[in-house]
């Protein structure tokens, strides 16, 4: 049995991480409260006192339009954060496992992006993600970055709690249609972390892309939501938009697809089409009552 240690337990993915990995492995889930992402000293702390075989890092800044205006806090647990954790971790002789996102890449082109194109991030969360992955090679030890996208969970803030959360509100709602990504559940990412752990001391360490396979827009994904959810959640009228009818501080990809075909030839791992993902989070939503 590993002895693991999760940051930012309290997070959509944190929680299906302590969910998943609890019942197999001997786990010390944290939480930001329990430990400042903002004191390095705290994080250096955390990981001796643990003495971990692997250190897993779910927490993160994700505030994407927030981020615009608050540069600083986003860099520091973004980037400084990992850095320090995949320090200590090489120090520990402990795997280190780190999340970052489809947000690295520009989405200027069509096709699936792979893990050797080269990032050009348009905002500052992306800008400071790709500065989390660089830190933390440059750190040298034994690192696994999964690139994911459009998270979401029965739980927490996400497209999918938003839409269901406007759906009460308003009988018509417009949705950009011009971005494409494939939205991936957080216990898909769960799953997927934890088949990559039974297989982490073959497997090349570095990045690899890990989402759901397939894609859509958000439109396309709140449609397939608000089908999922009619018997239980009013289903408003969803106007398609262009992304340049719903300015936002951040500029967003329109193309956010990641090829995951590494992931599979490396460790045979493969998520869920976003479909199937999403109606089993759906069954989550309906048994709790949405």
């Amino acid at each position: 049995m590993r002895r693991i240690l999760l940051l930012g337990a309290k997070g959509q993915l944190g929680v299906e991480l302590e969910k998943t990995l609890a019942p197999e492995s001997e786990l010390i889930a944290l939480s930001r409260r329990e430990v400042d992402l903002a004191d390095g000293n705290a994080l250096r702390m955390a990981v001796r006192r643990s003495q971990p075989q692997i250190v897993i890092n779910a927490a993160a800044y994700t505030a994407v339009d927030r981020a615009e205006s608050e540069p600083a806090i986003a860099r520091t647990i973004n980037a400084f954060a990992p850095a320090i954790l995949a320090e200590e971790s090489a120090k520990a002789g402990a795997a280190f496992l780190h999340f970052s996102t489809d947000y690295v890449f520009d989405g200027s082109r069509a096709g699936a992006w792979t893990e050797n194109d080269e990032p050009a991030p348009l905002n500052t969360y992306g800008k400071t993600k790709f500065e989390g992955e660089q830190g933390i090679a440059a750190a040298s030890g034994r690192h696994f970055i999964f690139r994911t996208s459009w998270v979401y969970a029965a739980h927490g803030a996400n497209f999918m709690r938003t839409m269901i959360r406007l759906a009460r509100e308003r009988k018509r709602l417009s949705i950009v249609n011009d971005q494409i990504g494939a939205p991936t559940s957080a216990g898909e990412i769960a799953r997927g972390v934890r088949e990559a752990i039974a297989e982490i001391d073959s497997a090349e360490p570095g990045v690899y892309h890990m989402t759901c396979a397939g894609s859509t827009s958000w439109f396309g994904f709140a449609q397939a939501i608000f089908a999922g959810l009619a018997d239980v959640v009013p289903t408003p009228e969803l106007i398609p938009i262009a992304s340049e009818q719903y300015p936002t501080p951040a500029k967003r990809p329109r193309n956010s697809v990641l090829d995951c075909g590494k992931l599979e030839r490396a460790m045979g791992i493969r998520l869920l089409p976003w479909e199937d993902a999403l109606a089993t989070v759906i069954e989550e939503l309906q048994a709790a009552g949405v």
